[in-house]
């Protein structure tokens, strides 16, 4: 008997062991058949089309293999900002491409910087006497930005336009807490860090109004001139100045009135438009109407390949918000980022540039990327850094050891400042009979306690600390500057400004763009031109998320997109807020939920801004008040 139980158990073993090499062998032949990397070949002469499908970004959010199996719509397309700029820049001087090609259909938006860059490489393609051609069914800021640089702008007969400008409205929660009993204890240094200010008011404050104000009206400008250079005969006061008078004039045609304020040329649906491109490049033999010869993005990226001429120059990405741990890409987590940095400067790159597009996070995740670049200053080779939209409150605090920044007008930069915030909820429970109470036997046991409330010891340690972080925080920025840290203090206080602004009150070098930090870099380094390149740290894709994503469709030139894009109307638009409202309730309840330690973070920023590209959490807000209450 013992010895058939032996037999069995081998035959099953055996079968197991077949079933798992059977199954290995199937998902590699999946692999190969979805990994053939598209080559010259690939690329067909006619257009270069973009379909842009979700927001461009600084950097693609990796995604976890397991997260893309068990989701049901899977990841939101994203596009790195450098990624579109080399196409439509290589699209300029290839002689198979004769026009590039960019539906804004369900396009997720973009932050400012970004959508302009990419606006100057479009301008390279007409200054090659290519056309381009842009779609979509609604234009708004971010859309119109892109679109103003194109040849031919279209828009569909029942689409239109509406150009609102920065600002908003904020979320505020003093009165539901008091309501729900929960103390939301906040510690803080900074007139201007009005990233607590939605737990201890039920509006903004004059400070964060006046500091607010001046950076929307520098960023408004700067769009308006962009605009305007591109498209001089866009009257963008007549959009803005009195939108139901300016419709009202068409007929109350959205349409039409885009058309007569000089924002879009041609009115026609997606046939007509394929139609019009197809005259230009030739039509897709044997297809359907309005289809035309084409290669889309990543097929054309891959023929480009990547430039290595000479030596390279480093480049470490610090994209959206910076959290403890090895999060990322698409979030900078500070240990991450900084094996990366280190990793890095055992190999031979002489010299390293910081792009940053951040409105901070961690002070300990901050404080790790900072040291790792410290690191590299001390060997003595250049480090510059690259503000891209955002590198704001722990953004700057990672910036300070560049020997040269760089920004943009309309880079939002600064809060200098630090905060935290814990709450308790010890009267939510005395509402429903629930009392704590105990033997301490220091004035520091069993704290912070949440559930019974902090002592007056802990919250003056906990503001004493924020204070140290602030006062370490203002020097790393004088020494940085040259300035003293009350010169400093004055210019900080949690305060945000634009690029401009940064710039002269000395938080910024020059103003410039990451092509001239990297020549900047270059010639600190005495690299002669067209003697280097960039490598940028950490940008190889996971393979098997890889596999997955173009299993599921979601690669960049799939045609099965989100729904999360261009609105349709202005009905879509008012949706698309509400999402927008629901995300920001989901962070703003976490950050204050999450038990984080010290932040030097930018909540405010993300107001000036379309989109962070940033994955919303998966958790919800109720699902962390479940683990704060029950784990």
């Amino acid at each position: 008997m013992t010895f058939a139980r032996f037999i069995w158990k081998s035959l099953v073993a055996i079968k197991d062991g077949l079933v798992l090499v059977l199954l290995l062998l199937f998902f590699w032949a999946i692999y190969a058949a979805l990994t053939v990397r598209p080559g010259g070949g690939m690329v067909r002469e006619g257009a270069l089309y973009l379909p842009l499908e979700g927001p461009v970004v600084e950097e693609r959010t990796r995604i976890n293999a397991t997260q893309l199996l068990i989701s049901r719509n899977g990841p939101r397309k994203e596009y790195q900002e450098r990624d579109l700029v080399r196409a439509i820049e290589g699209a300029a001087t290839d002689q198979r491409i004769k026009a590039v090609v960019i539906d804004l259909e369900k396009f997720g938006g973009g932050r400012q910087v970004h959508l302009a860059r990419i606006g100057e490489a479009m301008d390279k393609v007409r200054a090659a006497k290519k056309p381009v051609l842009v779609r979509s069914n609604y234009y708004t800021d971010s859309s119109m930005l892109l679109a103003a640089h194109a040849s031919e702008v279209w828009v569909d007969p029942i689409g239109g336009a509406v150009i609102s400008g920065p600002g908003g409205t904020n979320l505020y929660y003093k009165s539901l807490l008091d309501r729900l009993k929960v103390k939301a204890h906040v510690f803080r240094v900074g007139t201007f860090k009005s990233a607590v200010e939605p737990y201890i008011r039920d509006d903004a404050s004059p400070a964060s109004k006046e500091a607010l104000g001046a950076v929307y009206a520098a960023v408004w400008e700067a769009w308006q001139a962009d605009v305007h250079k591109a498209r001089p005969q866009a009257d963008i006061a007549l959009v803005t100045g009195d939108p139901v008078k300016w419709l009202a004039a068409a007929g109350n045609d959205s349409a039409l009135a885009a058309k007569q304020a000089g924002l879009v040329d041609q009115i026609g649906d997606k046939a007509a438009f394929g139609a019009r491109v197809a005259r230009i490049v030739g039509a897709e033999s044997g297809a359907t109407a309005g289809t035309f010869r084409s290669t889309q993005l990543g097929a054309y990226l891959a023929d480009l390949g990547e430039p290595h001429p000479g030596k390279g120059i480093a480049v470490v990405t610090i994209a959206n918000e910076i959290v403890d741990g090895d999060a990322g890409p698409g979030i900078a987590g500070g240990d991450r980022i900084a094996k990366l940095l280190d990793d890095a400067a055992l190999k031979d790159y002489p010299a390293l540039v910081v792009r940053v597009d951040s409105p901070g996070g961690s002070v300990l995740a901050s404080e790790r990327i900072r040291a790792a670049i410290e690191r590299w200053k001390a060997s003595g080779k250049p480090v510059i850094v690259s503000m891209a939209n955002l590198a704001a409150s722990g953004g700057y605090w990672v910036s300070t050891p560049a020997s040269r920044i760089f920004a943009e007008p309309a880079t939002i930069t600064g809060s200098i400042g630090i905060f935290g915030i814990v709450p308790s909820f010890e009267d939510t429970l005395a509402n429903w009979g629930v009392h704590a109470d105990g033997v301490r036997t220091t004035p520091l046991s069993g704290q912070p306690d949440l559930f019974g409330g902090l002592t007056p010891q802990v919250e003056q340690i906990a503001q004493a600390e924020i204070e140290q972080n602030y006062a370490r925080f203002l020097g790393l920025v004088a020494k940085s500057r040259n300035k003293t840290p009350a010169e400093i203090d004055k210019i900080a206080q949690g305060r945000i400004w634009d690029g401009g602004t940064a710039r002269q009150l000395g938080l910024v070098d020059q103003l410039g763009d990451l092509d001239d930090a990297l020549v900047f870099a270059a010639g600190a380094a005495k690299l002669a031109p067209g003697a280097w390149h960039p490598v940028f740290l950490g940008n190889k894709p996971d393979t098997l998320t890889s596999v997955i994503e173009q299993a599921m469709g979601k690669n960049v030139d799939s045609d099965s997109g989100s729904d999360d894009g261009s609105a349709g109307d202005i009905i879509a638009l008012a949706s698309a807020h509400q999402r927008g409202l629901a995300a920001q309730l989901d962070h703003d309840l976490s950050l204050l939920l999450s038990g984080q330690g010290a932040q030097a973070y930018c909540l405010e920023c993300a107001g000036v801004a379309t989109t962070n590209g940033a994955v919303p959490s998966a958790k919800g807000w109720l699902g962390h008040i479940l683990a704060r209450l029950l784990g």
